[in-house]
């Protein structure tokens, strides 16, 4: 019985390569932009009931530093682990879109002018933002291809 060597899976070229992409893109302004600007959004959202004047430790300011310290965990590092980011943007589309109900939805009397505007607004930036941190390696992938066809496997034709 003969035993052939197996490389091991992170010596692989199709994955060595996919993780060179993913240097790539996330070396590109687009991606500096997109994480400096999450990072200033999560920061933004979990000071803000300090900031716009609803601190009581209220349900909503409590929600609102939760949930920002998850956005900025979430879209922050997109230098260290920019392979996960697609899903990781997804989780973070989905804090922006609590962002904008969570007047509504939390317990207690939360929702007021102030707290409304703010969280509105933000969770609209922050969808936005998680949304194209979402499409940033499908854009880098047709980018440089030059065009939206997937090159075939190696061994299939």
């Amino acid at each position: 019985m003969a035993s052939t060597h197996r490389a091991p899976i992170e010596e692989h070229p199709d994955l060595m390569e996919l993780r060179a992409r993913h240097d790539r893109a996330a070396a590109t302004p687009r991606a500096q932009t997109v994480e400096a600007l999450a990072m200033l959004t999560g920061l933004y959202l979990a000071a803000s009931p300090w900031i716009v004047g609803f601190n009581g430790f209220t349900t909503l300011a409590v929600t609102n530093l939760i949930a920002g310290i998850a956005y900025m965990l979430l879209l922050g590092g997109l230098g260290n682990s920019y392979e996960r980011t697609h899903s990781m943007a997804w989780a973070a589309a989905v804090i922006g879109i609590w962002t904008c109900v969570a007047p509504w939805v939390v317990a207690g009397d939360v929702a007021h002018t102030r707290s409304i505007t703010s969280n509105l607004i933000t969770g609209v930036i922050a969808t936005l933002l998680a949304l194209v941190a979402a499409s940033a390696a499908r854009d880098d992938d047709t980018d440089r291809r030059g065009s939206g066809a997937r090159r075939p496997m190696p061994g299939t034709y």
